[in-house]
């Protein structure tokens, strides 16, 4: 279907801003398209569930303290499910401020009674590159199942968006100690992806330059993250990893009008073919990154809702 005129009506904010000069010299978003993002985004006003707690705190990594930002249910100081979350922003931009991170913790922890802890990891800016962000990501998930080995019953699930799903699948494949359930939406996960079939395209030619991922743009961020395009260790875009049967459920979160999508596709396909348990989702009429938006935005909702019945899933399971 068309992008929903929600957004359509939008569109113009982007007008005369191309996709080059999203990002800056040093990695960084733009401050003018970051403006114009903004702005974009104004959904109005939005405050977290009275029933969540949320506290800043910080851990030890590898690379010195990581800023998490914890979510858990009102009297409940353990909750039996947890998840990890990490943002996406090409692996150069984001916060623990951005809805992407805020909104989608606290919902998830109101909608699902989980914890949630959402993870601030170093962001590449030419000078962090790999696994500098990937080494974060696994201390912070590590953080949380250590912390949770004592509980009956316990079952801990890490999940993020966009970048921050492959950051997320990459630990999940990477860390000795598996999760319960992996959840990514709209992931980046291949230094190469498909093309989406000729219809998807034209469909998607109302976007803008600035909210597309054409072949450059996915190069520089690949670059900026890993340094270099070639000879790529397989966990900095873990969509490169076969996908063997004994992997954790996963649950994959799809944007319809999104040129990355076909990266989400790939592993959904790999994951039927081994056989390996596998939910989907596609959310339409939207674009790469409608999490970044507040529950009142179309798509947003019901896409937090999906995640959240991944989670409840999770703890109907058997532990």
């Amino acid at each position: 279907m068309p992008l929903d005129p929600y957004y359509g009506d939008r569109l113009h904010l982007f007008d005369g801003f191309s996709n080059a000069e999203r990002a800056a010299a040093d990695g960084a978003l733009d401050d003018a398209f970051v403006e114009r993002l903004t702005a974009y985004g104004d959904d109005g006003a939005w405050l977290p569930s009275a029933g969540v707690v949320i506290t800043d705190e910080a851990i030890d990594g590898p690379h010195g303290p990581i800023p998490v930002r914890r979510y858990r249910p009102k009297g409940t100081e353990r909750p039996a499910v947890a998840l990890l979350w990490a943002h996406g922003g090409g692996f150069a931009a984001g916060t623990l401020d951005w809805p992407e991170s805020h909104v989608v913790s606290a919902e998830l922890a109101a909608r699902a009674g989980a914890e949630v802890l959402a993870v601030d990891y170093r962001l590449a800016d030419g000078v962090v590159r790999y696994p500098v962000p990937l080494d974060d990501v696994t201390a912070a998930w590590e953080h949380l199942a250590d912390a949770r080995q004592d509980l009956p019953g316990a079952r801990t699930a890490i999940g993020g968006a966009s970048a921050g799903a492959a950051l997320a699948l990459a630990t999940s494949l990477r860390s000795a100690t598996r999760p319960d359930a992996v959840l990514l939406a709209y992931p980046f996960l291949h230094a190469e992806v498909p093309l989406l079939d000729a219809s998807a395209l034209a469909e998607q030619d109302v976007l803008p330059d600035a909210m597309r991922f054409p072949r450059e743009s996915i190069d520089w961020m690949v670059a900026n993250y890993v340094g270099r395009l070639d000879g790529l260790p397989p966990l900095a875009l873990p969509g490169a990893v076969p996908v063997t049967a004994d992997r954790p459920p996963l649950s994959v979160l799809l944007s319809e009008m999104d040129d990355l999508r076909p990266s989400g596709e790939l592993l959904i396909a790999a994951s039927h073919r081994a056989g390996a348990p596998v939910r989907s989702r596609l959310e339409a009429g939207v674009a790469h990154g409608h999490l970044n938006r507040l529950p009142a935005a179309p798509g947003v909702a019901a896409s937090l809702d999906w995640l959240a019945d991944g989670l409840r899933e999770m703890q109907a399971s058997p532990a």
